[in-house]
């Protein structure tokens, strides 16, 4: 089997070519015949992904976080290659999901660790959201998070390495200005309107990170999203809701509401702010959401969290 690690030498909290070559011969070990490249940046990493399948890999394995995975997603989308992670990035969302070992000051193998689990894994379809016709594996975000993330990407990697505490303090510090969004939302026809700090469309589990479970009852081959509207304008009700979200409290907010969908739009007056799998995209009035079924091939652990994956889809 044919595979190419992709990996990103800015991503993370730690160097990582040295870690990416251990990697390499880990899935050599195990029959792979492994290409290296090194990417320059998102173009780069969905043009190298896309030639990769083109030229028939059996699979691309991209060591970096979760915005080098997105920019990935974007190159194998609705081909047969499939997505293999080596996390290396700082949040790491997806290889969370999957339950794959993430690189830490304390776990300096995960990338070899990692490439041994997926190579005596399994392949399975997955869901893929598009929202401005970008992919994205985890989350589209409107509003208060997106205004976060255009403001404080990129982060050096000293910052990357006081990821969540700077990215709460940030959030608290940005959403003093935050003043919410009024929407018009249509979801399978249906008009829901009101103003939000907040709108999450996600086809996972974790959210933040991963230090909040936003979604536990997601499953990412099912066919369908959560969207998730958070009310409100000021401070107090930002913070209010970081705490109900990082408890778990929010499925009993009355100030929180939560759809199935399969696709969505959004409507404001102003242009709001978006970010997919923690991407900026660029400021709108409106945001069209929908999803791919089983449109990505990835490649996961043996032993599957059976709450992730839907067995019947």
């Amino acid at each position: 089997m044919r595979g190419l690690i992709i990996y990103n030498p800015t991503a993370g909290r730690f160097p990582s070519k040295s870690m990416v070559e251990r990697a390499s011969k880990e899935l050599q070990k195990r029959g792979w015949e492994i290409d290296i490249e090194r990417t320059r940046g998102a173009e780069h990493t969905t043009s190298l992904a896309e030639k990769a399948g083109q030229a028939g890999y059996g699979a691309v394995f991209v060591a970096g976080g979760d915005g080098s995975i997105n920019q990935t997603v974007a190159g194998l989308l609705g081909g047969d290659t499939a997505l293999g992670v080596l996390p290396s990035g700082t949040a790491n969302v997806w290889a969370q999901e999957i339950g794959l070992p993430v690189l830490s000051w304390t776990n300096w193998v995960a990338l070899e660790k990692s490439a041994k689990i997926l190579a005596e894994g399994q392949e399975r379809w997955v869901d893929v959201g598009l929202c401005q016709g970008t992919p994205f594996l985890l989350w589209a975000g409107m509003g208060l998070d997106a205004f976060v993330v255009h403001h404080i990407e990129p982060r050096t990697r000293l910052e990357k390495n006081i990821a969540f505490p700077q990215y709460a303090a940030n959030a608290a510090w940005l959403a003093r200005k935050w003043e919410g969004m009024k929407l018009k939302i249509v979801i399978q026809d249906e008009l829901i309107e009101g103003t939000y700090l907040l709108a999450v469309v996600t086809n996972v589990h974790l959210y933040a990170g991963g230090i909040a479970e936003i979604s536990p009852s997601a499953k990412i081959n099912d066919g369908q999203m959560d969207l998730w509207l958070f009310s409100g304008t000021t401070l107090a009700e930002a913070l209010r809701h970081m705490w109900t979200l990082y408890s778990g409290q929010h499925f009993n907010s009355d100030q929180v509401k939560h759809f199935f969908c399969q696709n969505a739009e959004l409507y404001s007056e102003k242009p709001f702010y978006l970010q997919v799998d923690g991407e900026p995209l660029p400021e709108s009035r409106k945001a069209k959401i929908n999803i791919q079924h089983k449109a990505l091939k990835v490649l996961v652990p043996e032993t599957l969290n059976p709450e992730l994956f839907s067995e019947e889809a």
